[in-house]
């Protein structure tokens, strides 16, 4: 029985921080499928999401300081769009990426100057860490309900936005062939900009769920890009859904690999999928290969 419990709090763990790399790893699909940009600062709109949601509390309520929040990260990431990416679509993938890193890393030093090297924490939306639920013998935080909750929130939304809005419909189109788009009379640079909009809003929410379970620090946006492209590849990259069972699946053998290696190699496990992935199916477990993609169409 206690065997038992303990996988299951494993499995809880895992499904948690796997929520928020799905996350991370559907904001890098938004943004690849519409612009083709592999945006490595997306783990940054999540760490600016908790550190501005800390900094408004203090003068507003909660519910408040993350709507705040979360509209703040999606205005940087419409304005990261128009300054740095808009009059660079012809530049090739390897020059957008060293883009994005160094945005990543020129995010994360104003973040230092802006809070300092502090660990700052929101509150539990409900209860606190000592008021956790039982279940099978495994203790679950009520923040974690949080998490799970605003992910499938999330995901729910943002396949009703894609299959019946007029703008996510034209997203998509923008993202299956932007000349055709473009002929059709859609604003493609429009697009381009609410895509970052949108997966940097991703980002923000992510970062004021996970804030009382694992706090904000300035540092922290890395670590979860890295996870969260390892998801967005194991899923398929340009597959949403895909992003989705990737990122759970990262979170989960990253929770099961404490069993077996040392805490300090936590991390070497989205690096060791991640490479797997690659070597063998570079497509991803539900992408397609391009020359496949190509003869359907």
């Amino acid at each position: 029985m206690e065997h038992d419990s303990l996988t299951l709090q494993y499995l809880l763990s895992g499904v948690t921080k796997g929520s928020i790399y799905a996350v991370v790893a559907i904001g890098f699909n938004l943004i690849y499928s519409a612009t083709g940009v592999l945006n490595f600062a997306q783990g940054e709109f999540v760490m600016l999401g908790g550190m501005i949601a800390v900094s408004l509390l203090a003068v507003a309520p909660l519910p408040v300081a993350v709507v705040g929040a979360v509209t703040a990260v999606a205005v940087l990431g419409c304005l990261l769009e128009v300054l740095f990416f808009r009059h660079l679509r012809r530049h090739s993938i390897m020059h957008m990426i060293i883009i994005t890193i160094g945005l990543s890393i020129v995010i994360q030093e104003a973040a230092l100057h802006v809070w300092d090297e502090k660990v700052r924490s929101l509150p539990y939306f409900t209860g606190n860490e000592i008021s956790s639920l039982r279940v099978l013998g495994a203790a679950i935080s009520p923040q974690v309900l949080w998490v799970l909750g605003s992910v499938a929130v999330v995901v729910a939304a943002l396949q009703l936005f894609f299959k019946f809005s007029m703008q996510g419909r034209a997203m998509r189109a923008c993202a299956s062939n932007p000349e055709a788009a473009m002929l059709a009379g859609i604003n493609i640079p429009t697009m381009r900009m609410v895509s970052f909009g949108l997966s940097a809003a991703l980002g923000a929410v992510a970062g004021c769920m996970i804030s009382p379970i694992t706090m904000t620090h300035y540092e922290m946006g890395v670590p979860l890009a890295i996870k969260g492209f390892a998801g967005a590849i194991l899923g398929g990259l340009g597959n949403p859904m895909g992003a989705v069972a990737g990122g759970l699946l990262v979170g989960i053998l990253e929770a099961f690999s404490v069993r077996v290696l040392p805490a300090a190699y936590n991390d070497v496990t989205a690096f060791a999928i991640l490479l797997l992935v690659l070597f063998v199916r570079p497509h991803g477990l539900f992408g397609r290969p391009a020359a496949e993609g190509v003869r359907e169409q």
